[in-house]
């Protein structure tokens, strides 16, 4: 007799067997699937990240690159982009690779563009794209850069970093840091003790400096709105005389250069088609009667043009570089346009340093970069007696040995007109930096000269300067870092 009960029984294991082997072969799948997808997952990881690491090892490559080749932007091939090298690891074997395309700097500036696109070999399809910019600093980091002691008047507004290997009186207001590289001194505009190296006279007045080194100086955000340093580095003056050796070499092979003329000097005035007219000055402007050098300074005079005549307008020049081997004056209007104006005589001779002048607007077009104008003289940047009354400069003015400022012209007095109406004018604003070996000034303390000193910072001047800008280091630094992908 057959057991129904017992075969019932096993069909019904049967089914539960079945049941459970699918279940748990479902189960087992899902997790194979699962631990699949987490290991492509990983190993997808671990390539995106080996890509990354090729991107940045091509910024890297290009940087070392540039430290030995500084205006190599083809990556030693003398072609075109893009460049592309194989990524190593330790043991020399090949896990990647990069592509490179560089940017080069527009004429005068040092930024250089550099786009990496890192791969590795286990995937192709796997990419990382990183873009960054180098750049040289220039000597232009500062509003005003000033070699010895200095005094900003009552009436004076910063707007950026001011620096001087002397003291500083600062009785205008300053919005941003001021430093010296002294920490005390003796300002020889009055009597008494030795004063902070950056000082003011603005009631509440510093106290005097106590202790060796002294004690630090009371905050005075009235004054110096972003705080003061004392004892930090000097700027090198000195390192730049090379530089305008330089440019004029630069002028006569891809520039514009003129030697010495027997006239006062050369004056250019700049045009907003990318041209500018050379003149010779002819005359200088008398001095009034009873307008003399009261105060015995070294090479005063008007420094206002009374006749000149035409020499034609030209091209601004491929390499942006104006040298002139004479004193020259300079106004005018540029946009977007990149040009240095440099004056010195040469073999160099302290009694024949040429000077730059200005006595009308010298003003950009724009104000986002895309203008940028220097002067740079041998001896002085001079403000003309006959200037504008309300005069606006918009460049990065440097004298190399000189002072930048404007000379002393006597107000009326004594029954004399003396120098009136030029002895004061209203308001100057500069727009870019100044850079004066010596003493820098618009105005004196009896109320002469401009009576508003505006000074402004072109922060774009810093990493993208007028061609062949003094710069303050020989090594490109990262300025710009952004994963592109």
């Amino acid at each position: 007799m057959t057991n129904t009960s017992r075969t019932h029984q096993s069909g019904q294991l049967s089914m539960y067997v079945l049941i459970f082997s699918a279940v748990s072969l479902i189960v087992l799948s899902g997790f194979v699937l699962w631990a699949d997808a987490n290991m492509r997952a990983v190993f997808r990881d671990t390539d995106r990240a080996q890509a990354f690491m090729s991107a940045e090892a091509g910024i890297e490559y290009y940087r070392w690159h540039l430290a030995h080749a500084q205006t190599d932007y083809q990556d030693g091939t003398g072609g075109a982009g893009p460049y592309v090298h194989t990524f190593n690891d330790k043991d020399g074997n090949p896990v990647g690779s990069f592509s490179l395309e560089i940017a080069a700097p527009p004429v005068g500036s040092t930024v250089v563009g550099i786009t990496s696109t890192g791969g590795v070999a286990a995937n192709p399809g796997i990419t990382k794209i990183i873009e960054a910019k180098m750049a040289i600093p220039s000597f232009a980091k500062y509003a005003a850069v000033i070699g010895g002691n200095v005094r900003f008047g009552a009436g004076t507004e910063l707007y950026g970093p001011i620096h001087s290997n002397g003291g500083i009186r600062m009785d205008g207001i300053s919005h941003n840091l001021v430093t010296s590289s002294t920490t005390t001194y003796d300002d020889p505009d009055h009597s008494g003790g030795v004063e902070y190296g950056v000082h003011t006279h603005i009631a509440p007045t510093d106290p005097l400096p106590v202790g060796s080194p002294p004690a630090p100086p009371p905050s005075r955000s009235d004054i110096f709105m972003a705080g003061r340093e004392l004892g930090v580095p000097s700027a090198d003056f000195v390192g730049m005389t090379q530089n305008l050796a330089n440019m004029k070499a630069d002028a006569i092979a891809n520039g514009f250069y003129r030697a010495g003329i027997t006239a006062p000097g050369y004056e250019v005035v700049f045009n907003t088609n990318d041209t500018f007219t050379l003149y010779r000055v002819d005359s200088t402007v008398t001095p009034p009667s009873g307008c003399t050098n009261y105060l015995s300074q070294s090479g005063w005079g008007t420094w206002s043009v009374n006749t000149r005549t035409s020499l034609g307008t030209f091209p601004l020049p491929t390499n942006g570089i104006i040298f002139l081997e004479d004193d020259v004056w300079v106004r005018g209007q540029i946009n977007t346009a990149r040009v240095t104006v440099a004056s010195g005589r040469f073999p160099e001779n302290p009694s024949t340093y040429s000077s730059i002048a200005v006595a009308s607007d010298l003003a950009y077009t724009n104000y986002d970069g895309s203008d940028t104008l220097a002067l740079i003289s041998q001896n002085n940047i001079n403000i003309g007696m006959v200037s504008d009354t309300d005069l606006r400069v918009d460049a990065a003015l440097m004298a190399q040995n000189g002072r930048v400022g404007r000379y002393y012209y006597r107000p009326p007095g004594g029954g004399l007109n003396r120098c009136s109406p030029y002895h004061t004018r209203t308001r100057i604003t500069s727009f870019g930096m100044i850079g004066s070996r010596e003493r820098y000034g618009f105005a004196y303390t009896d109320g002469t000269g401009y009576q508003d000193r505006v000074i402004i910072y072109d922060a774009n001047l810093l990493y993208s300067p007028p061609p062949s800008f003094p710069l303050t280091a020989d090594y490109y630094t990262p300025i710009y870092w952004n994963e592109a992908k």
